[in-house]
Parts: C-alpha cells; sequence; structure tokens
C-alpha cells in the first residue's frame, strides 16, 4: 500500500525526543507535548524501540491510551530488541547515536534483523504502545555508521529475515505497510534493485534536508516517485542546526554546516520567515515526499511547526537559494518557474 493512502497528513511527528534524546525529558513534558500534537491536529507518530530502549514507546502508548485507534497512525520500527535486562548505557556501542540517549532506560538493547527477532520485535513495540496492530514497520539503522564494512551483512540477514516477516505480517494484517527507517541513501538503493520483497517506502532520516540532499535527490529520489512509494523525511531540521542548535547528525556542526545555516539564515531574515518554514516547505516540494517528521520534547514546538508549514514563503527566497548554489540546482521547489 503507497504510503499517500496511509499517512493522514503532510507533518507528522517524530518520537525520538521522547526517549530522552539529548536531555533528560520529565514524564510530564513529553505527555504533554505528544497531547499538544493531538490538539493541533497531527495524526501520524513515528517510534522506535531504540528511542530511550523503549521509553518513547511507552510514553506514546500512554499519551494515545485514550485517543481512537482509528483516528491515527503509528510507525515504528525492528532491528533492535529490547531486553528486561540491564546494561552499561555508557558501554553501549551505537555508532554515531552513541551519546543521543544516554538519558533513556538502561535495558539491554540487542541488533537482531533475524525472522524471529522481528516477530519479537513487533509484538513488544504492541504492548509498549498499548495497540493491536502498527500501522507502518520500518527496518532500522541497516548502514555503515553503525556497522561499518559490515553493513552488507546485516542487510542481508534482514532480507532473509525481518523483510520477509513484514511481508507475511503485512499479509496478515499486522501491518500495513513496510520499507526501511535509515539515514544513509545505500541501503535503500539496495532494496529498491532487489526483484522480491517490495517495500511499501522509506523513512530516510536528515538526507533530505536543505543542508543536506544532494544524493537522495540523485540516487533514490527518482526511483522512488516513479514507483509511487513515498518517503517519510525525518530529521528535516539536521539535529536542530538549521534552526540554530549546536548539533548537525547527532554531533556539533562543522563550520562548513554552520556557514551553510548562516547563509541560508540571512536570506531567510531578509524575507522574514523562519527556517523552520524553510526546511519543511523544501523537503515536502520533492513529490516523492510523503510526510515530514520533525522531532519535539516542548508542547510549543509543536504550534511553531504547524506554523511554519503554514507560513507563506515568496518565490523569489527560494530562487534566491538556488542561484546562490545554496539547494541542489535539481531539486523541486514549491515555486511555478
Amino acid at each position: 500500500m503507497a504510503l499517500n493512502d496511509i499517512l493522514p497528513g503532510k507533518l507528522g511527528f517524530g518520537a525520538a525526543p521522547l526517549g530522552n534524546m539529548f536531555r533528560d525529558i520529565p514524564d510530564e513534558e513529553a505527555l504533554a507535548t505528544v497531547a499538544a500534537a493531538w490538539e493541533d491536529g497531527i495524526r501520524y507518530y513515528d517510534n522506535a524501540p531504540f528511542y530511550g530502549a523503549g521509553l518513547a514507546e511507552i510514553r506514546m502508548g500512554k499519551a494515545l491510551a485514550d485517543k481512537p485507534r482509528d483516528q491515527y497512525v503509528v510507525s515504528t520500527k525492528v532491528g533492535r530488541l529490547i531486553l528486561d535486562e540491564v546494561e552499561d548505557i555508557g558501554a553501549r556501542d551505537l555508532g554515531e547515536k552513541g551519546d543521543v540517549f544516554k538519558h533513556g532506560l538502561p535495558n539491554k538493547i540487542v541488533n537482531d534483523y533475524t525472522e524471529d527477532a522481528t516477530y519479537r520485535s513487533i509484538e513488544d513495540s504492541l504492548k509498549r504502545l498499548k495497540t493491536d496492530y502498527i500501522d507502518i514497520a520500518w527496518v532500522h539503522d541497516i548502514a555503515q555508521d553503525f556497522y561499518g564494512d559490515e553493513w552488507l551483512c546485516k542487510f542481508e540477514e534482514a532480507r532473509k529475515g525481518a523483510f520477509r516477516a513484514l511481508d507475511r505480517m503485512r499479509d496478515e494484517g499486522v501491518i500495513k505497510a513496510w520499507g526501511l527507517g535509515v539515514n544513509k541513501v545505500e541501503p535503500i538503493e539496495l532494496l529498491l534493485a532487489l526483484d522480491e520483497p517490495r517495500p511499501d517506502g522509506f523513512l530516510l532520516a536528515g538526507r533530505y534536508s536543505l543542508l543536506d540532499h544532494d544524493r537522495a535527490l540523485q540516487r533514490v529520489m527518482p526511483t522512488v516517485a516513479e514507483r509511487g512509494l513515498g518517503i517519510v523525511a525525518g530529521g528535516p531540521y539536521s539535529s536542530g542546526a538549521l534552526v540554530g542548535g549546536p548539533n548537525f547528525e547527532y554531533a556539533p556542526a562543522t563550520r562548513e554546516i554552520l556557514a551553510k545555516v548562516a547563509a541560508i539564515k540571512a536570506i531567510a531574515d531578509r524575507y522574514g520567515i523562519s527556517m523552520k518554514a524553510a526546511g519543511l516547505q523544501f523537503a515536502l516540494a520533492n513529490p516523492a515526499v510523503a510526510a515530514v517528521i520533525p522531532g519535539a520534547s516542548r508542547p510549543a514546538r509543536i504550534a511553531e511547526d504547524g506554523s511554519a508549514l503554514r507560513e507563506s514563503i515568496p518565490a523569489d527566497f527560494w530562487r534566491e537559494l538556488r542561484d546562490g548554489g545554496l539547494v541542489n540546482p535539481a531539486a523541486p521547489l514549491p515555486i511555478e518557474d
């Protein structure tokens, strides 16, 4: 099933911050943020067991427990099991995301893309999310960042295990759709090249944003659009760098990135538009993008995202970005030339 037939709108909610991403967030604040998203009309919520070792799913399950299940869409991910045993959070080997969830739960995280682990992961997520079905399941983080030269072995493990299991669960109605949830384009390219199985779409985090979109634009977007699959664009603010934060891709932003942000902001300030509006509307201008899911851990951020999506941006702003080499000249923009 195409993502556009499942997703209830263009703006969703990325739940990574609910797992205490970068900071220790009180339960009350986390639950209030989801409540604010609901009040603002957001009906798509993306989650993962990895986010705080189950914490984000637990919180979202509580926040949505009294909501009619047929009125919202939830996605989660497979590939990492959360065990009952405790481990040293500081000793976890999580690639570039090593310290991102240091304030999460201490439950042991095991990477496993086999068929049995996939069934168990979905079962565990159903319990944490307090629901009886998952709308979309993403196979999480099969990429070089986490497995180095071994990532192809992990992909093969998933091809023989997770992909087949998710195909069956889709046929059985346990899920409606599945795909990859990654922050690199290579796994998507590889899966698109296979005859079987066939995914319904992809969640691509951080690779189709104002600050980083060249590779995705050239190597996956045309094929995804041609096949009518769809991409959910995660991380539209590039870990906060686009909107003035210190991090880009889970680490301190480089001088090059900070310079690019400054150049874009200088133009945005002249036109009186927000950087959030620029980031969200840029991503959604690509016909392959079915939805965008900024993360939030404070209720006030939800209203900002909604306003940014509705903000009017002059066509000249986009032309100036393109003429200044700040966006790829082939990138679709929300203007008519």
